[in-house]
């Protein structure tokens, strides 16, 4: 297994940049009771792969996610289909909506 990010990253701070990203203020941050298991941070290490492929990422993680965050808005029809009947359920149950 390879891990790709050379970084730490915190939910909250990812969060933080999504919606810096998408032009709103942190007042739409939701805060939720932990769950079992829930992460609280990404802690990964792309040395492993740098050293047996000589593999780097091209960008860093603010490009990509601001990439992702692109992609997701060009492709409205593709994640709003991904959010109804079966997946619905599964997001009620795991968030309570």
């Amino acid at each position: 297994m390879y891990r790709w990010i050379n970084r730490r990253y915190q939910q909250l701070r990812s969060c933080q940049k999504i919606l810096k990203l998408l032009g709103k203020n942190e007042d739409s941050i939701e805060y939720v009771k932990d769950r079992p298991g829930h992460d609280r941070r990404y802690a990964l290490d792309w040395s492993k792969i740098k050293n047996e492929l000589d593999w780097k990422p091209l960008a860093g993680f603010d490009e990509w996610l601001g990439k992702t965050v692109k992609w997701y808005q060009e492709n409205q029809a593709w994640w709003k289909n991904v959010k109804n009947g079966e997946y619905k359920e599964y997001y009620k149950k795991q968030y309570g909506k």
